[in-house]
């Protein structure tokens, strides 16, 4: 049995791991911990595992973590988790890690998007947890970077299509658009319900921090430098990711074959659906499945795919990538 902490419990990612665990035959919960002011009872903080878990959430304890458990899922903030990931490594512990402090190679790169890295020994040893892409380096880690939202549902979309080299690797665009849940639990005023409601709108032009995580992944598929425009939206709906990415064909290829090019990639894929139509995101919300879609039009190849952000854009993924880690079906817990 595999022994499961969650530091930064209190979260929507932590309650949704919490969620997945307790229905998970392999894995127990073991230890649950979050700031001080957070901290009570599970049901108390999270009302929908009332009768479920009896576990209280914890101030953390260093100490105590190291001898109760076997990985730690860390649900910490971005410039937040690499404070805590040394420790948890010199105790002896795998991590599955959901900030985007070990997702970027270059620490240069992560410094011009966020902060200063602190942890750059770690860094240069932590896998990127993209089960589909990196089965095999997730195998033998200590430390996974667990992808974000929007890299997941971008670079499965395309990845078949980068792998054969079929588009042009400067002509990628990914529109996408998110549910209200993808600005955290304490999101900023545009996030709030006032806003939301009833409201389109873009955000992060030309900024956004998941741009070069989706151009290291997809360079890193395409084995060539890859160059994606990524404008991200959000939508008057709690979860799930719509991507929706633009692409120039290197050569000229149908649909009957884009099918084929699909099916023959994801088919040994648990967790990717290919598609003969486009998906939406109440197609996957509340499982931890991707669909796929790809059409030729006009000239180019579009290229759709749908997820749910908390689920396989997080807390799912993490999951799926602990049972790789512990030799587990990959799919325990999650179907």
């Amino acid at each position: 049995m595999v022994r499961v902490a969650i530091i930064g419990a209190s979260g929507y990612t932590g309650a949704e791991a919490i969620k997945i665990i307790l229905g998970h035959s392999e894995a127990e919960l073991t230890y649950l911990t979050a700031l001080p002011e957070e901290c009570g009872p599970v049901e108390t903080v999270f009302p929908q595992f009332k009768g479920r878990c009896g576990m209280e959430i914890e101030p953390l304890d260093m100490e105590e973590i190291g001898g109760v458990a076997d990985v730690v899922l860390c649900c910490l903030p971005h410039k937040v988790s690499m404070g805590f990931v040394p420790k948890l490594l010199g105790a002896g512990l795998k991590v599955i890690d959901f900030s985007a402090d070990y997702r970027l190679r270059d620490p240069q790169v992560y410094e011009t998007f966020y902060q200063e890295h602190t942890d750059k020994a770690n860094l240069a040893n932590a896998v990127y947890g993209l089960p589909e892409l990196f089965r095999d380096e997730i195998a033998g880690a200590d430390l996974i970077a667990n992808p974000g939202c929007f890299p997941t549902g971008a670079v499965l979309a395309i990845a078949p299509l980068l792998k054969e080299g079929l588009i042009e690797p400067d002509s990628i665009i990914v529109n996408a658009l998110t549910g209200s849940s993808g600005a955290g639990k304490n999101p900023s005023v545009k996030f709030h319900f006032p806003n939301m409601n009833e409201n389109v709108f873009p955000y992060g032009i030309g900024v956004h921090r998941h741009m070069p995580e989706i151009e290291q992944v997809a360079s890193d598929v395409a084995g060539c430098n890859v160059k994606v425009l990524f404008q991200p939206h959000a939508g008057p709906f709690d979860r799930g990711i719509l991507s929706t990415v633009y692409c120039r064909p290197s050569r000229e290829i149908g649909n009957e074959k884009l099918l084929k090019l699909y099916d023959d990639f994801y088919r040994r894929e648990q967790f990717v659906r290919v598609r003969t139509d486009a998906p939406g995101v109440k197609d996957v919300v509340g499982t931890n499945y991707c669909h796929v879609f790809a059409a030729a039009v006009k000239g180019r190849i579009v290229a759709f795919s749908a997820i749910d952000n908390i689920n396989k854009g997080a807390s799912g993924q993490a999951i799926q990538n602990m049972n790789i880690l512990f030799g587990l079906d990959e799919t325990e817990g999650l179907k």
